[in-house]
């Protein structure tokens, strides 16, 4: 998927400015997707422009440049339907965690422990993140729709990575607290 597409998924779901698209990118909803740069975000969304697929307003903020605040038009909705209407690409996941786990056996059992119990904080905060999302990311009247697969796609695959990996510490003789992804 390349980056036009991912700015007109996002302009279809509010307008934006280019900066407000980044933010997202990196933190927000559309972070799981793939990644934008700045150097990326905005050609695109020139070049939409320049296709008639946005639209592009200017904003005046007090003692700063304009912002501009792009929105997608009629025939950006439909291209994007076009764009998307594709088999997408296999999921392609890469794990420097999975590295070391791979490799266990040249590692302390205590830094296998160290990285497990890391691993383990960084999931369990995706998961706070997704609950969050459920509140404030998304448009609650959007959440029967696409959004909701998303958020509980990836809830399951998260839950189930802390359910192995506290199997793994209590493998390890470590002792558990009660799960989140248990609640």
């Amino acid at each position: 998927m390349n980056v036009k597409t991912l700015c007109l998924g996002f302009l279809a779901m509010r307008e934006a400015t280019g900066y407000e698209i980044k933010k997202e990118f990196e933190e927000g909803f559309f972070s799981h997707f793939i990644e934008a740069s700045y150097g990326s975000i905005y050609p695109a969304l020139n070049q939409l422009a320049a296709q008639a697929l946005v639209t592009v307003r200017e904003e005046e903020q007090e003692g700063k440049p304009d912002k501009k605040v792009y929105a997608i038009t009629e025939a950006g909705r439909a291209v994007l339907g076009k764009w998307i209407a594709v088999v997408p690409a296999r999921d392609r996941y890469k794990s420097e965690f999975l590295f070391e786990m791979m490799l266990q056996q040249y590692l302390s059992r205590e830094h296998v422990v160290m990285a497990v119990e890391t691993q383990l904080a960084h999931l369990r905060s995706e998961l706070e993140n997704i609950k969050h999302c459920r509140g404030k990311c998304v448009d609650p009247g959007m959440l029967s729709g696409g959004p909701d697969f998303v958020l509980g796609y990836g809830e399951t695959v998260l839950t189930a990575a802390v359910s192995y990996l506290e199997l793994k510490l209590v493998e390890l003789g470590v002792p558990q607290a009660p799960s989140v992804a248990a609640e």
